[in-house]
C-alpha cells in the first residue's frame, strides 16, 4: 500500500500525473530509500505490417525499489514492515528525475549509509522538458 498526504494512495487518485516521487521506510530500523516511480510504461507490440505502440500500467502497486539491499530486507522482514509514501506527483518524467533527485541532495542520501539504502544518485534534467514546471515557479 503506498500513503500520500497520510492517507492511503488509490488508484483514482492518480487523474493526470504520470509517476510519483517515494520514499520507503524500514519500520525496523528506520533507514530509508528515496526513488521514483512511473504510473505507466509504453511497450511495443511487433506485428508483422505495422508495431504498436502501446502505454501498459506499471507495477507500481508492488515496487519497492531497484536496491537490491532494499528488496532483500523485504523479503526477509515482510512488507508489512515497509511503509511506502509518495512524497509528491509527477506531471512529467524530468519533473520526476528533477524532483527524486532534490530529495536526495537534500537529505545526503549517499553520504549515509547507515539511514539510507541510496547508494548511488544521479540523472539528466533539462530546461525545455521542465518547460511547464520552470513557468509555475518563476515570480
Amino acid at each position: 500500500m503506498w500513503y500520500y498526504n497520510d492517507k492511503e494512495f488509490l488508484e483514482e487518485d492518480i487523474a493526470d500525473y504520470i509517476g510519483f516521487v517515494y520514499n520507503i521506510t524500514n519500520l525496523t530500523n528506520n533507514k530509508q530509500y528515496i526513488g521514483k516511480k512511473l504510473f505507466n510504461f509504453s511497450k511495443i507490440l511487433y506485428r508483422k505490417s505495422k508495431n504498436k505502440r502501446l502505454k501498459v500500467r506499471s507495477d507500481y502497486m508492488t515496487y519497492y525499489g531497484s536496491n537490491d539491499e532494499l528488496n532483500a530486507d523485504v523479503k526477509l522482514l515482510g512488507e508489512e514492515n515497509f511503509r511506502r509514501d509518495i512524497l509528491r506527483l509527477c506531471k512529467s518524467k524530468s519533473e520526476c528525475n528533477y524532483y527524486e533527485i532534490k530529495e536526495q541532495l537534500k537529505k545526503d542520501v549517499v553520504l549515509f549509509p547507515d539511514l539510507y539504502y541510496n547508494a548511488f544518485i544521479g540523472t539528466k534534467v533539462n530546461r525545455r522538458q521542465l518547460g511547464a514546471l520552470c513557468q509555475r515557479t518563476q515570480v
